[in-house]
């Protein structure tokens, strides 16, 4: 009498288990990377109120404020994985902290103002290109252990 084969050999569970190791490691590295990229996110918008406010500067004087207390920020603007916000003419400086990943503590994110001849101010963050027309005021950028890969897609190139 011929006996029924049930269940799996060891080899084929073997298979299984290598195929899933083998996708895990692709895996959480660039899940590290996309949460990264989520922390550093936070950055420009916690800086969106700041940027209004150095825009309305700007307008209203034609000159860039010296820095934040200028407009009346006077306490620090911080967040879960931004440790700081500062600014200093026509830029902006983020630096992480906080509870941020430590590949991107204590690096830094710049976003540079950008004027044109009609006194439009546009904000150029990281190494993305100034806007055909404008002409950069401060530079954006980044430094610190901040990598490219981390960037939000508006702070490319």
């Amino acid at each position: 009498m011929n006996a029924i084969q049930k269940g799996f050999t060891l080899i084929e569970l073997m298979i299984v288990v290598a195929i899933i190791g083998i996708l895990a490691a692709i895996a959480l590295p660039a899940y590290q990377d996309y949460t990264i990229r989520a922390q550093v996110s936070e950055g420009p918008t916690l800086a969106e109120g700041l940027k209004t406010a150095i825009t309305e500067y700007y307008a209203s004087n034609g000159a860039w404020p010296t820095d934040q207390t200028t407009l009346g920020f006077n306490n620090p603007i911080a967040g879960s994985y931004v440790s700081s916000i500062t600014s200093a003419l026509a830029v902006i400086t983020i630096t992480y902290g906080n509870k941020a990943n430590t590949n991107v503590a204590t690096g830094t994110l710049n976003l540079g103002a950008a004027t044109d001849t009609n006194g439009d101010v546009a904000w150029v963050c990281g190494t993305a290109a100034v806007p055909a027309g404008f002409a950069a005021s401060g530079a954006g950028g980044y430094a610190g252990k901040m990598q490219a890969k981390w960037l939000p897609n508006a702070c490319k190139v």
